[in-house]
C-alpha cells in the first residue's frame, strides 16, 4: 500500500489527466489541486522551493478572471512564469513529490491551453475585482479595530514593543537588553491571538554564536476579522505572502484589518494586525532574519494560562542558563583580539575585527554608544561578519518607528549596580519545563 503522501499525488496526477479540455474546468481543477498542497506541505526545506513558486502562480491568478478565452494570453504568461520558478529549482527538488506534481500539472495545462514554451514570463497585472459598494466595507466591523473596540470606553491603549537581531540579541516588552544563545526553535511571543517561534542556527562552526534562520507567525482566527493564518521566513525566502498565498486576513467581513505589505523585495515586510492594534515587521539582513513588533499590553498579556503566564521571550526574557553576560565581554576585550573570554566563541572568525576596528565599523551606523552600538561590536568580534553591523541598525531604526515612548529608545548598560550579569536580569525560569507543552501547540499546525 503506498504511503499517504504518495498516494496524495498519484490521485492529483490522475486529477490532471482526467480534466476536460474546457478552460474554466482545467483552471478551476488546477487551483483546487494548488490548494491542496498548500496545506499538505505547510513547509518546504530550505532547498527545495517548490512552495515559493506555488505561492506566486496562486498570487499571481486568484483574484483575476483567467477563465475565458479573452484572458488565455495572461493565463500562459502566468504559466510560463511558474514553469521558469520550477526549473531555477528543479535541482534541489528532484525528490520532492509536491514539485513533480507542479511539473506534470503545469504542462498539462500548457497544452490544453495551447500555450507556446517562448513567449513572457513576467507575472500578468492582476484585474482587480469589481468595487464594493463603499456603504457596505468602507469599514470593517469595530470589533476588528482594536481603537474602536477593546478601549471604546477608556484611555488610549498602551503600545510596547519588543525585537530580536544579530547574535541574537533581545529586546523585550519590558524594555530590558539581553543577548542570548537560545540555539534551535525557541516561543518568541504566545498570547491568545497569535504566535511566534524563531529558529537560530549557529553562525560559524564550533562558535556559540547564533542567529535567526526562520520565523514563523501564527495569527489565530477572531470572530468576523480573520481566518487563521500562518506566515513563515527563512534564510534567503522571505515572501510577501502568507503561506497560502493570500495577502490578508481571509474571506471575513474584516479581513483587510490584517495584511502583509512589502516594503523592500526579499528584505523588507510589514505585517499590519490592526484587529489587535499589532504592527509587526520582518527584514532580512545579510544571510538571517530580524524580528519587531509593535503591540499593546492589553494584547501582550493576554494568555490563558495564567499560572505560566507568558513562557514566552518577549516577555520574560531568555533563561537565564541561556544570557550572554556583557561584562565578561567588554572584560574579555581588555585581553587582546581573539583571546577567548567567557562571552566569547572558543575559535575566532576568519576575517575577525580587532576591538579598534569593530568600533569603528559601528560608529559609521550607530553613533550612539548604547546597547545596540555594543551589540553590533559583539557580533562583529564574535562572527567576523559585517551584516551583523546593518542588523543592529535597522533594529535601532525598527525602535524608532515602532516604540511609543521616543525618550527611552536608547538603552545604556548599568554595570555597576548589578550582581548578577547583564541589564538583562529576569525571573526564575524554573517554569521552562513548562514549555513543553507549547511544542504540541506548534505541533498540532505542523511545524
Amino acid at each position: 500500500m503506498q504511503p499517504p503522501r504518495e498516494r496524495i499525488v498519484v490521485k492529483a496526477r490522475a486529477g490532471w489527466m482526467g480534466m476536460g479540455r474546457g478552460a474554466e474546468s482545467t483552471a478551476l481543477g488546477f487551483f483546487q489541486i494548488l490548494r491542496v498542497f498548500l496545506c499538505i506541505f505547510p513547509t518546504a526545506t530550505s532547498q527545495c522551493k517548490i512552495l515559493k513558486c506555488n505561492s506566486e502562480f496562486w498570487t499571481a491568478t486568484s483574484g483575476a478572471h483567467y477563465l475565458g478565452s479573452e484572458d488565455t494570453p495572461e493565463f500562459c504568461t502566468a504559466l510560463r512564469a511558474y514553469a521558469h520558478c520550477t526549473r531555477r529549482t528543479a535541482r534541489t527538488c528532484r525528490g520532492d513529490l509536491a514539485y513533480h506534481s507542479a511539473v506534470h500539472g503545469i504542462e498539462d495545462l500548457m497544452s490544453q491551453h495551447n500555450c507556446s514554451k517562448d513567449g513572457p514570463t513576467t507575472q500578468p497585472r492582476l484585474r482587480t475585482l469589481p468595487p464594493v459598494d463603499p456603504q457596505e466595507r468602507s469599514d470593517s466591523p469595530e470589533i476588528c479595530h482594536y481603537e474602536k473596540s477593546f478601549h471604546k470606553h477608556s484611555a488610549p491603549p498602551n503600545y510596547t514593543h519588543c525585537g530580536l537581531f544579530g547574535d541574537p540579541h533581545l529586546r523585550t516588552f519590558t524594555d530590558r537588553f539581553q543577548t542570548c544563545k537560545v540555539q534551535g526553535a525557541w516561543p518568541l511571543i504566545d498570547n491568545n491571538y497569535l504566535n511566534v517561534q524563531v529558529t537560530n542556527t549557529p553562525v560559524l562552526p564550533g562558535s556559540a554564536a547564533t542567529a535567526t534562520s526562520k520565523l514563523t507567525i501564527i495569527f489565530k482566527s477572531f470572530q468576523e476579522c480573520v481566518e487563521q493564518k500562518v506566515y513563515q521566513a527563512e534564510m534567503d525566502e522571505l515572501p510577501a505572502a502568507f503561506a497560502d498565498g493570500s495577502k490578508n486576513g481571509g474571506d471575513k467581513h474584516g479581513a483587510n484589518s490584517l495584511k502583509i505589505t512589502e516594503k523592500v523585495s526579499g528584505q523588507h515586510v510589514e505585517i499590519q494586525a490592526k484587529y489587535i492594534g499589532t504592527t509587526i515587521v520582518v527584514r532580512q539582513v545579510g544571510r538571517y532574519l530580524t524580528f519587531a513588533v509593535r503591540m499593546p499590553e492589553e494584547v501582550v498579556n493576554a494568555v490563558e494560562d495564567r499560572d505560566g503566564q507568558g513562557l514566552y521571550l518577549c516577555l520574560r526574557g531568555c533563561p537565564l542558563s541561556q544570557q550572554i553576560d556583557f561584562r565578561a565581554f567588554h572584560a574579555a576585550e581588555s585581553r587582546g583580539p581573539h583571546r577567548p573570554g567567557p562571552s566569547l566563541p572558543a575559535s575566532a572568525p576568519p576575517a575577525a575585527f580587532t576591538y579598534e576596528m569593530a568600533t569603528a565599523k559601528c560608529r559609521e551606523k550607530l553613533p550612539v554608544e548604547d546597547l545596540y552600538f555594543q551589540s553590533c561590536v559583539f557580533d562583529l568580534l564574535t562572527t567576523g561578519d559585517v551584516n551583523f553591523t546593518l542588523a543592529a541598525y535597522y533594529a535601532f531604526e525598527d525602535v524608532k518607528s515602532l516604540h511609543s515612548d521616543k525618550d527611552r529608545l536608547h538603552l545604556y548598560e548599568r554595570t555597576r549596580d548589578l550582581a548578577g550579569g547583564a541589564t538583562c536580569s529576569g525571573p526564575s525560569w524554573a517554569p521552562l519545563l513548562a514549555l513543553g507543552a507549547l511544542a504540541g501547540s506548534w505541533a498540532s499546525v505542523g511545524l
